[in-house]
């Protein structure tokens, strides 16, 4: 019975430590898709990997919530064939939420704010890429898996093709050339979105999703409960 009740108690906190980073990887993905509504509503440019998805919807006629979730499919089972560990919950969650969510707020604010001016287009862009930032940060504390699009850059950087970075703003600049000759102009956004929200997203990493993870759940050993070392 003393050892039944210590065991006991340090699954309940791993059980508890569990459902946080679940929750934190389902509010993570809600925000980016609330976040990439808000930056297509500003009009200013849009994140590299909309550009795509957008190309493709104004080829096919199809929403942007159908051809996120079509093209993220396809993108999954191809890392799922090349190295599917970086396949989790959270890419699930990605997979099956995002469009969806995504296509429901663009509808929201279009009939909202219709038709928003230069200023509001500015505001609407800062709030966009601060959601987009602060999603992204809750989505990769919680490392429960990350987006088949994110997961390829992470696969170039293992096959030694260039550092992180480097092979990020690779897919990006695909992804931008692609939705660029099917009709999607890039902006300020798309710049933004593609060089300047790491520096962002890892402030709220330190500021706010990992001190979030962390707050009161130790275990009972007192070791602290970090979030799993992303490369």
């Amino acid at each position: 019975m003393e050892l039944t009740v210590p065991i006991f108690a340090e699954w309940a906190t791993k059980m508890k430590h569990m459902t946080k980073r679940i929750t934190m990887a389902l509010c993570g993905v809600c925000l980016t898709a609330i976040g990439i509504a808000i930056l297509k509503t500003a009009d200013l440019g849009i994140d590299p990997f909309s550009c795509l998805t957008l190309g493709m919807g104004r080829l096919t006629g199809l929403s942007y919530g159908t051809i996120f979730t079509i093209v993220t499919f396809v993108l999954t089972i191809g890392v799922l064939v090349v190295d599917r560990h970086y396949i989790g919950l959270s890419s699930i969650m990605n997979l099956l939420f995002t469009g969806i969510i995504a296509d429901t707020a663009l509808k929201f604010l279009h009939n909202w704010y219709p038709d928003p001016s230069i200023p509001a287009k500015l505001l609407l862009l800062c709030a966009a890429l601060l959601v987009l930032c602060f999603g992204a940060s809750l989505y990769f504390t919680a490392d429960l898996g990350v987006s088949a699009y994110d997961a390829w850059a992470l696969i170039l950087t293992d096959r030694k093709l260039a550092p992180f970075r480097i092979c990020r703003i690779g897919t990006d600049t695909v992804c931008t050339a692609a939705g660029l000759l099917m009709g999607i102009m890039p902006g300020i956004g798309t710049l933004i979105a593609a060089f300047g929200m790491g520096p962002i997203i890892e402030l709220f990493n330190q500021k706010a999703a990992i001190p979030l993870l962390e707050k009161n759940w130790t275990f009972m050993r007192g070791a602290k409960i970090k979030p799993l070392s992303r490369p």
